[in-house]
């Protein structure tokens, strides 16, 4: 009983912030987590709103994500340096869901995923990384950037595009289709903003090169606004987004916290509020768990990273859970999907975070400053989020890697990674990494059946066998018989010569067997009994033994042993003839 309770108790949550806790924390910890929060809370704002206008909804609701979820993920995950909100490995995802669901869908979509998170979290499913191959996830991170990129070209151009589609080649259609509206002054403006950002990492300065090159860019479209209108303005957040709470209307981004509010109640694609019923949450379904795997496989990864920057090891059940919560409680403050972001954790690991605190104090940054700068935030032109977000498509895209794979890595896992990065850019990153992770099985159970082979044993090689008369013959098998594997390993021994009177199989390298090949051995142990050739098994280990026997291939005396090294099996052949 003891045994099984401790194998059904549920996982801890908040781990991350009880190890640090017990590793001790002190008022310089402290210092260091507020001043790293301060520092990631400056790279969050930029990017939280660019996020979010990259998925189909207004920017605010980036920023409500990054302080909701950024916050109770961080006191309840399992890692002590993961930093969570939107990230842009979910604009592929969220983005069809907008246009067909709405935010409202949106948003039920992420509570469904969250719930999915918890119940990962709770099973113990927290290990499930490990079974992602790293050409699946380079190959649909890579497609992701190439979607998130081409997402950004109406923005940093100043086309005119009345609304972009589901699908990638419909958008492809469209921006090309609208190239003759190309507008001078936004590319103008897109490009300074992103020459800032490709530049001012080499100054090693302490400000964050998000947050000076959207100043730098809204002061570049302010001046040409207010002296230049006439020909043709800059467009900025102010002028593309517009709010209405409680009566009281504006634009851009509203001064206010986020406010408790039902995720359903806000408009589906038609509008009107959703009507929630069970078409709905089928439909829902299948994004919502493709939310969850994504969110899973993301924010593992980041800890994973995170791990190995720190030397410090992090709690994957509790990590899901955390994600879990926080995805569940955002959507009710109108919060969309989060998740670990690599880059965030990363500069949180370099400004010198001690614990979850840093991350907590990010998200009180991002409550304050759309509190009390969201006038400033809406001067922030759309040309110049378009520009950060080329920056993080690069990143992204780990386009070295990309490359340095697609050179040295075998045939297989090339063709893996090429087919995830189609197939995410063309259809979708849940078909491809299904389609990637099924390819990536058919490989792997290909490579693992090519190392078990059957093999006859010399009597000159083998001294525990030398004596043997010339009617036994012994044959070896070394590698998993399992189904892939099973039929080749015993097929061979189905071709002896006639003259074989004794069968000995060296099973001693067998480390499993699965039903298939059960199956198998049963089926050639019954040919051999009627062609009135005896067999001996040697070197299964009792477990294996155990399975043979509930399949019905027991000891028969004169016709089939069992033996545990080869000298034994030896003496019972030459006592069979």
């Amino acid at each position: 009983m003891a045994q099984s309770k401790r194998q059904f108790r549920l996982p801890a949550i908040g781990t991350g912030l009880t190890a640090a806790w017990k590793a001790g924390y002190s008022l310089q910890d402290l210092r260091s987590d507020v001043l790293a929060g301060l520092t990631i809370g400056t790279v969050a704002v930029p990017l939280s709103m660019a996020l979010a206008i990259a998925t189909g909804v207004a920017p605010q609701h980036g920023l409500y994500t990054a302080i909701v979820a950024g916050a109770i993920i961080a006191l309840t995950g399992g890692s002590r340096f993961n930093v969570s909100g939107p990230t842009a490995a979910f604009v592929v995802i969220l983005f069809p869901i907008v246009q067909q669901f709405g935010l409202g869908g949106l948003l039920l979509a992420t509570l469904m995923a969250g719930l999915i998170l918890v119940a990962l979290g709770v099973t113990g499913m927290g290990r499930l990384i490990q079974f992602v191959p790293y050409p699946v996830i380079l190959g649909f991170t890579a497609g992701i950037a190439v979607v998130i990129a081409t997402l950004q070209l109406p923005d940093f151009l100043g086309l005119e595009i009345d609304q972009m589609s589901a699908h990638y080649l419909d958008n492809l259609a469209h921006i090309f289709s609208a190239l003759t509206t190309i507008n001078a002054t936004e590319v103008g403006i897109g490009a300074f903003t992103l020459a800032v950002l490709l530049l001012w990492p080499r100054l090693k300065m302490a400000i964050p090169a998000p947050l000076v090159g959207l100043v730098l860019g809204a002061l570049a479209a302010w001046l040409v606004n207010h002296f230049f209108a006439a020909g043709g303005g800059v467009e900025t957040i102010a002028s593309r987004f517009s709010w209405e709470i409680d009566g009281v209307s504006g634009t851009g981004i509203p001064p206010l916290p986020p406010t408790l509010l039902l995720p359903w109640s806000l408009p589906g694609p038609d509008g009107q509020p959703l009507v929630v019923d069970f078409a709905l949450i089928r439909a829902l379904l299948g994004p919502a768990f493709a939310i969850a795997m994504l969110g899973a496989i993301e924010s593992l990864l980041c800890a994973v990273v995170a791990d190995g920057l720190t030397k410090t090891r992090h709690d994957p059940n509790a990590e899901l859970i955390g994600q879990g919560l926080g995805n569940i409680a955002a959507p009710f403050f109108g919060g969309i999907t989060a998740t670990a972001a690599i880059a965030r954790t990363a500069t949180n690991v370099r400004s010198g975070a001690r614990s979850p605190i840093a991350a907590f104090i990010h998200a009180l940054v991002v409550l304050l400053t759309i509190v009390a700068l969201a006038g400033l935030l809406g001067l922030v032109p759309m040309a110049a989020l378009a520009a950060l977000l080329f920056i993080v498509a690069w990143n992204m895209s780990e386009a070295r890697h990309f490359m340095h794979t697609l050179r040295s890595a075998p045939a297989g896992d090339v063709a893996i990674l090429l087919i995830c990065f189609g197939l995410t850019v063309i259809f979708d990153m849940v078909l491809a990494v299904a389609v990637g992770i099924g390819l990536a099985a058919a490989l792997f159970i290909r490579r693992m059946a090519l190392l078990t082979n059957t093999g006859l044993l010399t009597r000159d090689s083998h001294p525990q066998i030398q004596g043997l008369p010339d009617e036994v013959a012994v044959y070896d098998i070394d590698g998993p018989l399992f189904f892939a594997a099973a039929e080749k390993a015993l097929t061979s021994l189905r071709l002896v010569d006639p003259k074989i009177k004794t069968i000995i199989l060296d099973m001693q390298d067998v480390p499993s067997m699965d039903g298939t090949a059960i199956l198998a051995l049963e089926s050639l142990v019954k040919d051999m009994q009627k062609d009135d050739v005896k067999l001996i098994l040697v070197g299964l280990p009792g477990r294996i033994l155990v399975k043979l026997k509930r399949a019905g291939i027991r000891r028969t005396k004169g016709k089939l042993a069992a033996c545990h090294h080869l000298e034994a099996a030896r003496k019972r052949a030459l006592a069979w003839q």
